[in-house]
């Protein structure tokens, strides 16, 4: 791919007004101001580059595969700000699509075809009279020497044209188009000149900029463009439609502010094939409320737009291009309320067990709970009732599992799809946790845990490790998680400064920083109700131990509920109590995973 010869700003307004040039969905609506059209013209008389743009070559066969807008001509910012749909059965040829520029092309195209109808300051926005038909106009008597913008466009009404002064007289651009030669328009605007009293003599700056206008318009190829031509798409697959590698080359090169990622375009594919609802605008708003949900999450739209996939029963769940054609996007609005309820008890389901955006590892793990929970009809009372209780422990369970073994880190379809099949097929709605287990033993996505597995990752856990949080539900399964819990450093964190450790009588230096090196690890850390933990603040573990355990058995069952060696907790002992606890949490996890 290399650049074309460069066109003619004239030609390609041409083309757009004949429809030879659309705009694909991908493309973000027209949003730039006057003043930014303006620029652009002014930088086109200054001789600057505009940027390059890039054009996709479709061929009639394939019009019909994806939807396509015209430009806008006149932009006005309450009626018409909505690019109108392309209407594919009137095309007779193949089509240019824009992929970057279109915010240049569609102010040219407006400058030198169009108008921009803008709200005046201090107008009520639903008044038809605060927006006034605006043209762009080019004040051809004078040049500025030493500002930035070198000449004078301007957005006016034509009322506002008809004023002139002895260094004001306002040519309209779209003018420009109309004349076959720069000669028809230097005896038309010195007669206009001269009607309305100027000197013919002192016509030479405005002749100059005449000169320079039409010029850039008719007869400089200012247009750099990258064309995309349709025998260029070599398909590997014979059913890969060829907007995927369109789409991957535009996410690449897009210049214009903040580069679109791929599920950006794969949005606004969705958003242009919906018919009654709008799809940016539900699934945005979506992500915004699941995202408040408990302690709050962190999910985004690719979450959403894979759940939808996966909840829909497609059978290709790719973020591919041929997955968000019109029949699928239809079934997806259909069903999106019953989308958005399973994906949300999901969340809620989630958030019960204790999870946060802050320690849950992978989004995804939720998209197979959502899906169960669509397949048994599950209703709100899910998370509470007694009924259900074996199914939220399964639930629990693989969740935990999923997030330790990391299992959909890579490429998630190939957990998520197999995972389906298999809630799909299960009939006694019963969460099928151990045949998830089983399908995937013996591969890279297993859930099964090995003593290598404990030794060189789980007990090598420390504070601040989203991981860390699941391996402590194992550790305490009897905990209600709709409470508040935290994650506590058993010996106060805060408390590891070398000055405090030399008050309690630990001198060397080296087992100092042995000791500030142990204090996040997975051995040293416990959950506490949130009331406790701000109670025990940084007093020190011994302090505390002996303050809340008055009597043996207490000790006892607090030692047993927390897995703690019985020992002395003074800081001499810290390594020693690490080492004691960690033996004892390891023989814990062995029973609950391998």
């Amino acid at each position: 791919m290399a650049y074309e010869t460069a066109l003619k700003i004239a030609d390609v307004i041409d083309k757009i007004s004949k429809h030879e040039y659309i705009l694909p969905a991908i493309q973000r609506e027209f949003v730039w101001s006057t003043d930014q059209i303006e620029r652009l013209f002014d930088s086109l008389m200054q001789g600057y580059p505009i940027g390059s743009f890039l054009f996709w070559e479709i061929e009639q066969s394939n019009l019909n595969k994806y939807v396509f807008y015209e430009f806008i001509k006149n932009y006005h910012e309450l009626n018409n700000r909505h690019n109108a749909k392309f209407d594919i059965d009137e095309a007779n040829s193949s089509k240019t699509a824009i992929l970057d520029g279109q915010q240049r092309l569609t102010s040219l195209y407006i400058g030198l075809k169009g108008s921009y109808s803008c709200r005046l300051k201090h107008k009520r926005k639903n008044n038809e009279d605060a927006y006034p038909k605006k043209y762009l106009y080019l004040n051809i008597m004078h040049e500025f020497k030493d500002l930035d913008n070198r000449y004078e466009f301007k957005f006016l009404t034509e009322e506002e044209a008809k004023i002139i002064n002895n260094e004001t007289f306002w040519y309209k651009v779209s003018d420009i188009l109309y004349e076959n030669s720069i000669a028809a328009h230097v005896l038309s605007t010195i007669s206009n000149l001269s009607k309305n009293g100027y000197n013919i003599d002192a016509t030479i700056t405005p002749i100059n900029i005449l000169e320079k206008l039409y010029n850039v318009i008719n007869e400089i190829g200012t247009i750099s463009y990258y064309k995309v031509k349709a025998n260029e798409l070599k398909l590997e697959k014979a059913n890969e439609f060829e907007l995927d590698k369109v789409l991957n080359i535009f996410v690449r090169v897009n210049s214009g502010g903040k580069p679109l990622s791929y599920s950006d375009l794969l949005l606004s594919i969705a958003t242009s094939q919906w018919k009654e609802k709008d799809a940016r605008e539900e699934i945005t708003s979506f992500v915004d409320e699941i995202n408040k949900i408990g302690d709050g999450f962190y999910l985004d739209k690719d979450f959403i737009l894979k759940s939808s996939l996966v909840l829909s029963d497609f059978p290709n769940i790719a973020f591919k291009v041929d997955n968000f054609n019109k029949q699928n996007m239809l079934k997806i609005e259909q069903n999106w309320d019953s989308i958005k309820n399973y994906i949300k008890l999901a969340i809620k389901l989630i958030s019960s067990f204790g999870f946060s955006g802050e320690t849950l590892s992978s989004n995804y793990v939720i998209v197979p709970i959502a899906y169960f929970l669509k397949t048994i009809n599950a209703s709100n009372d899910f998370i509470s009732s007694s009924k259900y209780s074996d199914n939220r422990s399964n639930i629990k369970r693989f969740t935990i599992l999923c997030l330790l073994k990391r299992i959909y880190s890579g490429v998630p379809d190939n957990v998520l799809s197999p995972m389906r099949e298999i809630i799909r097929q299960n009939t006694n709605d019963t969460f099928p946790i151990n045949e998830i287990i089983e399908k995937f033993k013996g591969t890279q996505r297993s859930l099964q845990f090995y003593d290598e597995d404990l030794d060189e990752y789980i007990l090598k856990l420390k504070w601040g490790k989203k991981e860390t949080l699941s391996t402590l539900m194992l550790l305490y399964p009897q905990l209600i998680y709709s409470n508040k819990f935290h994650i506590d450093h058993i010996y106060p964190k805060s408390k590891f400064s070398k000055k405090y450790l030399h008050s309690k009588g630990i001198t060397d230096d080296n087992q100092i920083q042995h000791f500030i090196d142990h204090v996040n690890d997975l051995s040293n850390l416990q959950l506490l109700r949130d009331i406790l933990n701000e109670e025990k603040s940084n007093t020190d573990f011994d302090e505390w131990f002996n303050k809340i355990c008055k009597t043996p058995e207490e000790q006892i069952e607090y030692r047993q509920a927390n897995y703690l060696p019985d020992i002395d907790y003074t800081y001499e002992n810290f390594l020693s109590f690490l080492e004691a606890r960690k033996s004892k949490i390891k023989e814990k996890l062995k029973a609950q995973l391998m």
